[in-house]
């Protein structure tokens, strides 16, 4: 079965694709992909037919769809629709059959509906009002829940908040749970997210507040409750940093959080 990587390089307008050796881990560079806009964020859908690709210009914001081969990594531009903002992060519900997306600036939350032959439809199902900071967008793994992290500082005050909505995998549309947040101490930041494979226990990255936090997780309410801070920095270091992205590993046993500043990436045995 043949692995492939995407990355976007936002300032040279085009998208790197690579193959991966399972085994080993090695890269190898196979191509590129054009895109106009200041590509950034990416989202690919569960099944792995289609790629998604946020564009960031000031004057050309949108998403742009792609085809994957999956024999060869390739990729092929189906279409292209505008947005009314700047999209920092994407991700496709459970079904494939929508595409969420978050914006700092605009304070928005979005969804829009994905076609059969990967074309994104244009206007969006929601665009929704959260507030300053949006930086993720994520159903939950029943697909009944989404959230959005908001941090707390960074070219404009943000809400420090993770908003707490419920999704509509019908329909699309979002509805603000109550509580509409949950809130960190100040000033953590939430940035990204991801939820535990096995258990009802969710991660954040906290970008101020260099840390990763832990939730327990209702899901049968989609609310969040945070039992645990802790820092990804080691003891003493007092330069500038700041948390970005979270990922846990399949098994659940080990995580790992990346420091901006401090150039390293922080890993923990997670708790059984």
């Amino acid at each position: 079965m043949a692995y492939y990587m995407y990355v976007s390089i936002q300032e040279e307008d085009r998208i790197a694709i690579f193959s991966m050796t399972p085994k080993t881990g090695k890269l190898k560079h196979l191509g590129d992909a054009e895109l106009k806009g200041r590509p950034a964020p990416l989202a690919i859908d569960p099944d792995r037919k289609y790629l998604f690709a946020g564009r960031r210009k000031a004057d050309d914001f949108g998403m742009t769809s792609f085809s994957i081969d999956r024999k060869t990594g390739g990729l092929s531009p189906i279409g292209s629709i505008p947005l009314q903002g700047d999209p920092v992060h994407m991700s496709t519900d459970k079904t494939g059959k929508f595409l969420l997306s978050a914006y700092y600036y605009q304070k928005t939350a979005a969804v829009h509906s994905i076609g059969d032959d990967g074309a994104l439809a244009d206007p969006p199902v929601v665009w929704r009002e959260t507030d300053i900071g949006a930086h993720y967008i994520q159903t939950d793994p029943a697909n009944r829940y989404a959230f959005v992290p908001h941090i707390a500082e960074g070219a404009m005050t943000g809400a420090n908040a993770i908003f707490q909505f419920r999704f509509d995998e019908k329909t699309g549309t979002l509805t603000p749970l109550s509580p509409t947040r949950t809130n960190p101490r100040e000033p953590d930041g939430p940035r990204h997210m991801c939820f535990h494979p096995k258990k009802d226990i969710v991660y954040s990255s906290n970008e101020q507040g260099n840390s990763v936090t832990v939730y327990t997780y209702e899901s049968n309410k989609g609310n969040l409750h945070p039992i645990q801070t802790i820092s990804t920095l080691p003891k003493g270091y007092d330069g500038k940093n700041s948390c970005s992205q979270i990922q846990i590993t399949p098994d659940g046993k080990f995580l790992y959080a990346p420091n901006r500043g401090h150039n390293s990436i922080a890993g923990f045995r997670v708790n059984p």
